[in-house]
């Protein structure tokens, strides 16, 4: 079934007038966890998957990409994204992350791109791991002329976890939840942000 924002974000991709009866609603802002880097990494680009050219992280590749828009549908020329995660075993680059599962030296595991002429961005990195208590997901810190910085996650669509993660279930109703979990096929996800 397709959504009233699946069909908002349509008509805003076709560059069809949207009114202000039929705003969009901004994303859903959650928290950015404890694990914002403390140390950025040498390379922060829109390409996590290798660093400086050197032997590619372990994990299934995705690419992630959309457009980031305001509430009456135009594009965000120039916002910045921010995108940061677990690596493939469930581990951030991230001081205060203790767990036992390994580091992986090869993944950058924060990029920062900024929006085109359309408002589009896109990261190629790898599908995070899950850790104790939390679904797969990425992070995103989004902004962009007259926006305040925002925080966001984005959820991967069919899997079991998001029905018992405490962030993804405190999502107010299934709109919100659609707004934030993404179908990837062919390991590419379409994740569309509405600042507002």
């Amino acid at each position: 079934m397709i959504s009233r924002r699946q069909i908002v974000l349509g008509a805003a991709a076709s560059g069809l007038p949207i009114n202000a009866a039929s705003a969009l609603v901004p994303t859903p802002q959650q928290t950015p966890g404890p694990f914002y880097p403390d140390i950025l990494p040498r390379e922060s680009d829109a390409d996590l998957v290798s660093i400086a050219g050197g032997p590619p992280a372990a994990g299934a590749v995705i690419v992630v990409e959309g457009r980031v828009l305001g509430t009456d549908g135009r594009p965000v020329v120039g916002a910045s994204l921010e995108l940061w995660q677990a690596n493939a075993y469930g581990r951030y680059s991230h001081s205060a992350d203790r767990s036992n599962v390994p580091l992986d030296p090869n993944f950058q595991g924060y990029g920062v791109v900024r929006t085109d002429a359309d408002g589009r961005y896109r990261f190629r990195t790898i599908q995070p791991g899950a850790y104790t208590g939390r679904t797969q997901h990425l992070h995103f810190y989004a902004t962009g002329p007259g926006f305040e910085r925002t925080p966001m996650q984005m959820y991967f669509a069919g899997n079991p976890g998001n029905e018992v993660d405490f962030l993804w279930r405190s999502l107010t109703g299934p709109a919100a939840r659609d707004a934030v979990t993404v179908n990837f096929e062919g390991g590419t996800g379409t994740f569309d942000i509405v600042l507002g």
